[in-house]
């Protein structure tokens, strides 16, 4: 019909360039949209990259490393803006806002599945997420001073079973990883501890090494200078299989609680809606990224795991079974931030 209507416009050279111009059209339309679309992402254009907690942390640190690397392989800028606060709730909100083109991406973690259940209400859903590729995770760690007389984990809950009520747990914060892990530990063991909650992994440790508390379950990174310093004693680990940095250190299914799982993860998120083009391009990218000498050796150095990227939905799957696993600890253990 367009066609037609062209045919009988007067004059044969406006009549051949606005069917030429047609058929440009037509062809776009036919495959799925403008070239630019397809081809050209990112076509120079900076993209920004949100991390969802203040510079200088963990999530930071792997939100830079990446942003390096994407930038080489996508031949842009990948600029890093801090947006943190709320436990990553609000740098999370202000990405699912954001138009889903690609230019604005969220360095995402395991607070993203755990946040659903720790508050009643959240600035944001799940589904205004593409969830693109899994990064990176680690392991938390069941650590006490060395003065503390447990020396094994079947020692510590032999003690604490014991003693109910009389020993105590660190945490770096409600809703930590390190928190709802310790709570999910107690409630398979039947243990009976308190939990004393820190604002951050620092003073934890600290209090721990004083003595002032016995236990403490928390980030392997972090405690990993003070176990090899010999300041902490590693009792556990909360992964399935040993941690190549915590190489003596028997994970807790060996220690009597199979399937037994409480691990941190970072991940690549976008606005719900990427064209999947640039979906794709945006995982391969991460793909090849994540397989850099540079951030094998940076994250291998503190025992991060980086998996093998398999398909679009692997990071998707990762989060819904997250979300159902903490989900479950939170309300058996009645655990709450707001």
């Amino acid at each position: 019909m367009l066609k037609k209507r062209l045919a009988a416009a007067p004059g044969c050279a406006t009549r051949r360039s606005l069917l030429a111009m047609a058929a440009a059209l037509c062809a776009g339309l036919l495959t799925g949209g403008p070239a630019w679309a397809a081809s050209d992402y990112p076509a120079g254009k900076p993209i920004n990259l949100v991390v969802p907690f203040p510079a200088g942390g963990g999530t930071d640190f792997i939100g830079r490393l990446l942003a390096a690397e994407l930038g080489k392989i996508l031949q842009t800028t990948v600029v890093v803006e801090n947006k943190g606060g709320a436990n990553s709730n609000i740098g999370t909100a202000y990405v699912t806002q954001a138009k889903p083109d690609g230019y604005t991406l969220l360095l995402s973690g395991v607070g993203m599945a755990t946040n659903q259940s720790l508050y009643s209400r959240l600035p944001y859903r799940l589904d205004q997420l593409d969830q693109v590729a899994i990064l990176a995770y680690g392991v938390d760690v069941l650590v006490t001073s060395p003065a503390f007389p447990a020396k094994t984990y079947a020692e510590f809950v032999k003690m604490v079973k014991d003693e109910p009520g009389k020993y105590s747990y660190a945490s770096s914060g409600n809703g930590t990883s390190g928190h709802l892990g310790m709570e999910m530990l107690k409630m398979r063991s039947q243990l009976d501890m308190m939990h004393v909650p820190y604002n951050g992994g620092s003073a934890a440790i600290n209090d721990v090494l004083a003595g002032r508390v016995d236990t403490l379950f928390l980030n392997q990174d972090t405690v990993l200078p003070h176990v090899r310093a010999g300041k902490l004693r590693a009792l556990a680990i909360g992964s399935a299989e040993r941690n190549p940095v915590y190489p003596d250190t028997p994970t807790l299914a060996e220690s009597g609680q199979p399937e037994f799982s409480s691990e941190y993860w970072f991940g690549l998120s976008a606005p719900a809606g990427l064209p999947d083009d640039v979906f794709q391009k945006l995982f391969e990218a991460t793909r090849t990224a994540m397989q850099s000498p540079q951030i094998q050796e940076k994250l291998g150095t503190v025992g991060l795991v980086i998996p093998t990227l398999t398909d679009r939905n692997q990071y998707a799957n990762l989060v819904n079974r997250e979300v159902e696993k903490w989900g479950e600890v939170v309300r058996a253990s009645g655990a709450r931030i707001d």
